[in-house]
């Protein structure tokens, strides 16, 4: 019963990642028609780090969650300054011009990039010719998705694709930083004092644009995506994902990125109107091969270890049976 009741937890859990994650842009889009996009950003991680922090004290000892170290001082500027930050502010300045599909499609890449930093800023890891192959094909993706012209590369939807992948870039790197620090403090309570680091660096940006709260109309929509970004994407994603990496591991919990871009699709086209080409399908396909080669080793490890634990529990339910056809052999 326990076995269940944990299986069936973590596809919950598997199920929230992807839809929260992945509704993040079709709010985002919805709110963007009411707020500017760097104060968009920087008021939704002043509400989640409020929440974050919140939960973080109530459930992790002190000990836990108080920065201790440089290496954990160091994680959390990773993560607030690069993954939540630069990635997040990227994310919505691009996304005031292409779709949902699109920018969940493109910033799919992160965990694409990541063994690309992790190369050459992690001793241990490096890349094998299949997933640099495996890395090409992705981009070709998400060429596809954003219909790449090298004539018109430095034109203006040039440049907006430019910031979606420099979103992608920082979260990426980002996540690499963040394994080179190796801080002690649990990936929660970092990504908890990232909320704030990530919020101040928005609200410079903001500033420096010259946006100002003046310029948010209050309105309903405007308030309900303000409130699913902070509330749904901003915490109870985080919570859901990192319960996730505890229980799974990181290999079965990243497939959760790869139902993103479908939630985000889905969700444009039902709340949104956006509708979705065969292009971007396509791209989508094309960058989810490019994600599949990269990991063929890993994910055929996963694989084996599931056939495995599979074939165990076959040859014990076997046993169990022999052993009772012999006792009523007995009778």
């Amino acid at each position: 019963m326990v076995a269940i009741d944990s299986s069936a937890r973590n596809i919950v859990m598997f199920l929230a990642t992807a839809v929260f994650f992945g509704g993040t842009f079709v709010a985002a889009k919805a709110g963007l028609e009411y707020m500017p996009p760097l104060l968009f950003v920087a008021v939704r991680f002043d509400v989640a780090a409020v929440l974050l922090l919140g939960y973080v004290v109530l459930t992790h000892p002190r000990e836990e969650w108080l920065p201790r170290t440089r290496a954990d001082l160091a994680g959390i500027a990773a993560a607030g300054l690069l993954s939540i930050g630069l990635a997040n502010a990227m994310l919505f300045l691009g996304q005031q011009y292409v779709s949902s599909a699109v920018a969940s499609i493109v910033f799919s890449l992160n965990p694409i990039l990541t063994p690309v930093f992790a190369a050459f800023l992690l001793s241990d890891e490096r890349l094998t010719a299949a997933e640099a192959v495996g890395m090409v094909v992705a981009l070709v993706g998400v060429a596809i998705v954003i219909d790449l012209d090298p004539v018109n590369l430095l034109a203006s939807a040039g440049a907006v694709h430019a910031l979606l992948l420099a979103g992608a870039v920082g979260a990426a790197l980002g996540g690499v930083l963040i394994r080179r620090a190796d801080a002690s403090m649990p990936s929660t309570a970092r990504t908890a004092w990232g909320l704030p680091v990530g919020a101040l660096l928005c609200h410079l940006l903001a500033l420096s644009q010259g946006e100002r709260v003046a310029a948010i109309e209050w309105t309903s929509t405007g308030l309900v995506a303000l409130g699913y970004v902070s509330v749904f994407s901003g915490v109870l994603a985080y919570i859901a994902y990192f319960g996730l990496l505890d229980e799974i591991g990181a290999i079965r919990t990243n497939l959760a990125f790869y139902l993103v871009p479908v939630v985000a699709a889905l969700g444009g086209w039902v709340f949104l109107g956006e509708t979705i080409t065969p292009t971007t399908v396509l791209g989508f396909l094309v960058v989810f091969a490019g994600f599949a080669i990269l990991n063929r080793e890993r994910l055929e490890h996963e694989l084996a270890g599931l056939r495995g634990s599979f074939e165990d529990d076959s040859s014990a339910g076997r046993a169990c049976v022999v052993g009772e056809s012999r006792w009523n052999e007995q009778d």
